[in-house]
């Protein structure tokens, strides 16, 4: 697209200069009394009188270089400053989870949403696009009232964006859109252009325009305009380039987007009425929104540019929706919808009510480690320990005096093993464990952070899951070690206690019956000696009763301590085992259980973001799903 140009004296005027040199009398005559050579497109169209007069630049037209005091919020701005600011807080959560690829378009939207909503807000910018010959130059001359862009056979005719702009304060957009000083220009002055009055209207080249650049103009324009007026015409306004590229995928901006279908006069008859018919289903399909019925969404209606049939209508619609103020505020909104709508795989898992550890999988992830460490078999060291230390006082001290010499002559147990082991110089080698132990240990502790880690997961995207795995096995680098040594501490002062278990309270009665019974075999066998000497009178059946009693007795106190002390030894057994388990599960939840808790909380954070972002996003205005 190239700006209007006149030919005068052999120099061509670029439009930045308002000409006032009095025109000849006379239609189609130009500046310098030559006829006027204005291209036309469907056949040709005559200028308007005082074109010349009219047609000047917008070239940072307002004091505030496009920059205005921002009004007060309206709901609908208050509700989308709400959801950028937990958009913008969803990516700063994200961006050590999140590859940057991936939030790139978030982070786009935020950028032009802070870009735009810094500019004015009392102005409007609507784009005109639309396929090659659809007639869009034309409906922008049109709207303007002047010729500004040029129209013609040759294709493409645009070569770049020209804009319009019904009111001063629009620099900072038409920097924003790259528009340069000469390409800006003012519509003619009438009563018809007060309606249009806040709006900035920008011709753009043909989007299925053979040249790269021009389609680029296109592409980069469109993000960034508040409203779209999308020109098809009869023959191609079911061309897959436009509804596959353009309109399929910003379905969801229906309420800033208005589809006319220009050149209706060559239709005959009905058959306008019918291709708008079929243009409405084809938008249905691509899930735009049509505001039927007083519903919010895409405008569609038939007019002519050349014969100016329906043109006024567009006009004044164009100049309610400007009116409004509202149209850079639904665009960022929509912009925030689409972005919601492809971020939602990466922050909702449809059928997971809400991310967390289960008590049965804690409970199970405690079982595996206590399993691991041995609590059980060192409970059940330490009931053995009681046990043996009760019948070490309350046995008889013959029997104890026994298993003191087997246990000089061949130790049996694993304590004294260590002990003996310790002070023959070869602690280093016994204290280590059996490689076997050792491996079935490790991969019972990496199998119980795989199954609690698989848990959590349940549901969640795959980013989010990929960051609790990745949290649970840094956690469990460490966790084999640190039970190890649990193990060794606590597992080695049960087996072996520095300390003896607590007694009873009838443990003193038991071992004062157990000496009596001892006395009584000392009495009477020195009773029995002494008669058998003779330095006694014969007596035998009093010290062999005593001697009976003694040797019954003792066995009898032991054995019925045995039966008193199985109940205190389980007791202690169960503490100890208790005790391990409770350490072991302490570094399981300090190591592994609390980091990937606080990363599902940071995903429960994250999910919340999300919804604010989201809210809104189903409206039937902005997406349709």
């Amino acid at each position: 697209m190239t700006a209007l140009t006149d030919r005068t004296d052999d120099r061509w005027d670029d439009g930045l200069i308002a000409r006032s040199r009095p025109r000849p009398a006379g239609p189609g005559a130009g500046p310098s009394g030559e006829p006027g050579a204005e291209g036309t497109e469907n056949g040709g169209a005559e200028g308007d009188e005082g074109d010349d007069a009219l047609v000047r630049a917008l070239s940072g037209a307002g004091s505030d270089g496009g920059k205005a005091a921002a009004p007060p919020l309206s709901p609908e701005g208050q509700a989308l400053r709400l959801r950028l600011d937990a958009l913008r807080q969803l990516v700063g959560l994200s961006r050590t989870r999140l590859d940057g690829k991936t939030l790139a378009e978030a982070g786009r939207v935020l950028d032009e949403a802070a870009a735009r909503r810094g500019l004015s807000p009392q102005h409007t910018v609507v784009a005109i696009a639309g396929a090659t010959g659809s007639g869009k130059s034309t409906l922008f001359n049109s709207l303007a009232g002047v010729q500004i862009s040029e129209t013609g056979l040759r294709r493409p005719t645009t070569a770049a964006p020209i804009a319009c702009s019904w009111s001063d304060g629009a620099a900072g957009l038409l920097d924003r859109l790259e528009i340069p000083g000469r390409l800006r220009r003012r519509p003619r002055e009438s009563a018809e252009a007060e309606l249009l009055r806040g709006m900035v209207l920008v011709d753009l080249p043909d989007l299925d325009s053979a040249v790269g650049a021009h389609r680029d103009h296109v592409d980069r324009v469109l993000a960034l305009v508040d409203a779209v007026v999308w020109v098809v015409d009869p023959e191609k306004y079911a061309d897959a380039v436009l509804h596959e590229r353009y309109l399929r995928p910003l379905a969801g901006h229906a309420e800033v987007t208005f589809v006319v279908l220009n050149q209706v006069d060559r239709l005959p008859g009905e058959a306008a009425d019918l291709v708008l018919d079929d243009l409405r289903r084809l938008l249905d399909e691509d899930g735009i929104a049509l505001g039927e019925h007083d519903e919010p969404g895409a405008t569609v209606l038939g007019l002519s540019a050349l014969t100016g049939e329906g043109v006024g209508e567009l006009r004044e619609l164009l100049g309610q929706f400007t009116q409004e103020k509202g149209a850079a505020t639904r665009r960022i909104s929509a912009d925030v919808d689409r972005a919601a709508v492809r971020l939602r795989p990466l922050y909702v898992a449809d059928g997971h009510a809400g991310p967390e550890i289960g008590e049965v999988a804690r409970a199970e992830f405690e079982d595996r480690l206590a399993e691991a460490v041995g609590a059980y078999a060192a409970g059940l060291a330490a009931e053995r320990a009681w046990r043996r230390n009760a019948g070490k006082a309350c046995g008889t001290p013959w029997l104890r005096l026994w298993r003191w010499y087997e246990g000089r002559r061949a130790p049996r147990s694993l304590g004294g093993l260590a002990v003996l082991a310790s002070i023959g110089g070869r602690g280093a080698v016994a204290a280590q464990p059996p490689p076997e132990e050792e491996v079935t240990a490790r991969q019972r502790v990496e199998q119980a952070v795989r199954v609690v880690a698989d848990e959590a997961v349940v549901g969640l995207p795959d980013p989010w899951a990929q960051a609790v795995r990745e949290t649970a096995v840094r956690g469990a680098e460490g966790l084999p070690e640190a039970l190890d040594e649990l193990a060794v501490t606590l597992g080695a002062a049960v087996a072996v206690p520095a300390v003896r278990p607590p007694r009873p309270a009838w443990w003193p009665a038991a071992v004062l019956g157990q000496a009596a019974m001892t006395l009584l075999q000392i009495f009477g066998g020195l009773w029995l000696a002494g008669q058998i000497v003779g330095v006694l009178e014969p007596r035998l059946m009093p010290p062999v009763l005593l001697m009976v009693a003694g040797i019954i007795g003792g066995p009898l106190v032991e054995w019925g301590c045995s039966l008193a002390a199985r109940g205190p030894a389980r007791r202690y057994g169960q503490d100890a085992e208790r005790g391990l388990r409770q350490a072991a599960a302490g570094c399981g939840r300090a190591r592994v259980l609390e980091p990937v808790a606080a990363e599902l909380l940071r995903y429960r954070e994250v999910r919340e973001q999300y919804a604010a972002v989201a809210a809104g996003g189903s409206r039937l205005s902005t997406t349709r799903q």
